[in-house]
């Protein structure tokens, strides 16, 4: 904006000097002859200056970009598919170490744990007691990913 401002101001000056040059060249004594040359060049720099003011108008509408002030909300379908983060665990079990989503964070922190799928559906032992969630990689193939936020 501030390129377009400095373009407009050295246009005038130019215009304005250009204008005070051929008034003082002039002699001091003017006929009609000449007072008629000097109108009709101030006109055609006038017309010159409108026709490129209507110009860089035009492209400025041409160049204008319009952008949402807020984005757009991504839309369930998609949101339904990313698992929350913090809910992903990992135990130690006695057939190894077990990658589930934590049954009882899932229903806190995520809108449709409701339906997800019973097939993977996790019921095991740990150093602490009988645990139950969702196994990471039967969610996986079930299409299911984790949010990265």
């Amino acid at each position: 904006m501030t390129l377009r401002i400095h373009r407009q101001f050295i246009g005038l000056v130019a215009a304005a000097a250009i204008a005070i040059t051929g008034f003082s060249a002039a002699p001091a004594r003017a006929g009609d002859d000449e007072v008629g040359a000097a109108l009709a060049a101030l006109l055609g720099l006038a017309i010159v200056g409108a026709v490129i003011h209507d110009r860089n108008k035009d492209r400025k509408k041409r160049h204008t970009v319009h952008t949402p002030v807020h984005p757009k909300p991504v839309p369930k379908r998609v949101n339904r598919k990313l698992l929350p983060q913090q809910c992903l665990r990992s135990f130690h079990t006695n057939q190894g170490q077990r990658r589930v989503f934590g049954q009882r964070c899932l229903h806190n922190h995520y809108q449709f744990a409701h339906s997800l799928p019973q097939t993977c559906r996790r019921e095991f032992y740990t150093d602490r007691g009988w645990r139950r969630g969702y196994g990471a990689r039967c969610m996986s193939r079930h299409g299911f990913q984790l949010a990265r936020r």
